[in-house]
């Protein structure tokens, strides 16, 4: 782990480090701004270029992703760039088969509905075999942004995945998943401490792979 977290070689000079001085708490000129869903339906491009294959497809194509993250930049003045993907990959990294469906969003075919349903997760995940397209799309994109601004990676938490793989899908009370947590504390716990392991493994590659 300690020899993937040096700093990546190779990569454009930084122009505009605001985004990253801010996160430091440091003094900058201005405020620096970037929007969450950065990629997102309100850009025509991003439009076409997503209606070429599926979503998740997209997310596994380093080509697109960079494409997809580096559009907004050329409308907006922003300070940072954020690489698209989505949270639910690593669920797939973990065996569970995830589809966006049109009209309702990301569904589990066969979300997680009892302890037994644990055993059909893979314990032991190679990160860079079930997730080195994010990687890839990362360090394609940094190299893409030629040191304009920053690039931000990011993951799903352990909860928030948790959540999403025992409702099924979105949820606004997430009833299933608190229940799960009641129910069985003991396998909340253990799918908790998968899901974390898995997250340090991914965000450590990621910082490997040139988010900044």
């Amino acid at each position: 782990t300690c020899s993937l977290l040096r700093s990546p070689k190779g990569f454009p000079k930084l122009k505009n480090d605001t985004f990253l001085r801010a996160a430091r708490g440091e003094e900058t000129e201005h405020t620096p701004v970037w929007c969450m869903r950065q990629a997102g339906r309100y850009l025509p491009e991003f439009r076409e270029t997503r209606a070429s294959q599926d979503f998740f497809a997209t997310c596994r194509s380093p080509k697109l992703c960079c494409e997809l993250t580096l559009q907004p930049l050329r409308r907006f003045p922003l300070d940072a760039a954020i690489i698209f993907s989505d949270i639910l990959v690593v669920p797939q990294a973990l065996g569970m088969e995830v589809v966006m469906v049109p009209g309702k969003g990301p569904t589990f075919t066969e979300p997680l509905k009892e302890v037994e349903d644990l055993l059909k997760l893979r314990q032991k995940v190679d990160v860079t075999a079930e997730l080195g397209y994010v990687f890839q799309a990362i360090t394609l994109t940094r190299h893409s942004l030629e040191g304009k601004v920053p690039l931000i990676g990011f993951s799903g938490a352990p909860w928030t995945l948790m959540s999403y793989m025992i409702e099924g899908g979105g949820s606004t009370t997430m009833a299933k998943a608190k229940s799960w947590l009641y129910r069985h504390p003991e396998a909340s716990h253990r799918l908790l401490r998968l899901l974390a392991d898995v997250i340090i493994d991914y965000l450590v590659g990621q910082v490997a792979a040139g988010a900044q």
